[in-house]
């Protein structure tokens, strides 16, 4: 009865064993798969990925510029552009970027029925990885004189 214990118990070691590395030569092998695939796609190198309004007052309309550049080997393409509400509008240019060249992304933000601080987010889907890119304006709304 000893036996048969010690015996599954070793047959169960022996398994865990095989197991486990398989998982580290998968990982190992995922690894290297992932070094080979980001070398060949787009990188955005944003010179900012965040701007600051500062002080507004109710009603205007801030406009800002993300300037990025290509630090990939093949050609950068945004597919959308996404602003967190109707009051942050984005614009871009869907032509390729090519490896080296800069692109630009313009941020409009209209503070019209936005009193207080204000955070709202411009999220790029691109041919990158990963393929989204997240950039953030913020802003201190002055309320209207009443």
């Amino acid at each position: 009865m000893k036996h048969t214990f010690y015996f599954a118990a070793s047959l169960l070691a022996l398994v865990s064993c095989s197991d486990a590395t398989s998982k580290i030569k998968s990982t190992e092998d995922r690894m290297a798969i992932e070094a080979v695939t980001s070398a060949s796609v787009p990188v955005f190198r944003f010179e900012k990925e965040s701007h600051d309004f500062g002080e507004m007052k109710e009603g205007d309309v801030g406009t800002t510029e993300f300037t990025f550049t290509n630090e990939g080997e093949v050609p950068l393409i945004i597919s959308s552009a996404q602003g967190s509400c109707g009051c942050t509008v984005p614009e871009y240019s869907n032509a390729p970027i090519g490896p080296g060249e800069e692109g630009t992304i313009t941020v409009r933000f209209n503070s019209a029925g936005k009193p207080g601080n204000q955070t709202k987010t411009v999220t790029l889907s691109a041919n990158t990885v990963p393929n989204t890119k997240v950039l953030t304006i913020t802003a201190k709304v002055e309320p209207k004189a009443e």
